[in-house]
């Protein structure tokens, strides 16, 4: 990080929500490591919405996050060797309620058995059997609030945009 009297570290896009929780908590406090008195943190994070919009948005008609999320196997079978069938898959985007976050699965159309040489690596699939490749949480502001503050981090200013769909915070150490 550039030096000087005060520093802003921007964390954009919501890739924050790529993490799972224990992962955030870890990420966040060790940015927060990092901060002195009077360095902040900008970090972007994509909103709770309606479930419906969201598993459309994650499963467009289109097939763009589809062919995304198969993309993985072919970057298994690319670097590691594997002899994933990318036919034999198909994308599913799942909301859990719970969690506030949604869910990237790749769901086997068949009975199958995947080799991984470079790991060593047999598994068998059964039909319908999915594997999560990707999760996507959503947040609240209060949630947010409370993972700052864990990380020694105190929530300054929120901002959404008109549809509340994206949030922009600002904190400080």
């Amino acid at each position: 990080m550039p030096g000087g009297p005060r520093r802003l570290v921007a964390f954009l896009g919501g890739t924050i929500g790529n993490f799972e929780p224990a992962q955030r908590a870890t990420f966040l406090s060790a940015l927060g490591g990092t901060l002195e008195p009077g360095d902040a943190l900008l970090l972007g994070t994509d909103l709770v919405k309606d479930p419906e919009r969201l598993v459309r948005a994650y499963d467009d008609s289109a097939g763009v996050t589809a062919e995304f999320n198969l993309n993985v196997l072919r970057v298994i079978d690319r670097e590691l060797g594997a002899d994933f069938d990318i036919d034999a898959f198909e994308h599913v985007a799942v909301w859990d309620a719970d969690q506030e976050w949604i869910e990237m699965r790749l769901r086997s159309r068949v009975d199958q058995r995947v080799d991984v040489p470079a790991l060593d690596l047999t598994v068998d699939f059964a039909a319908g059997e999915e594997m999560r490749t990707e999760v996507s949480a959503k947040f609240r502001e209060r949630k947010v609030a409370a993972e700052l503050a864990a990380a020694g981090l105190r929530l300054a200013h929120w901002w959404t945009d008109r549809p509340g769909d994206f949030a922009l915070s600002l904190s400080f150490v």
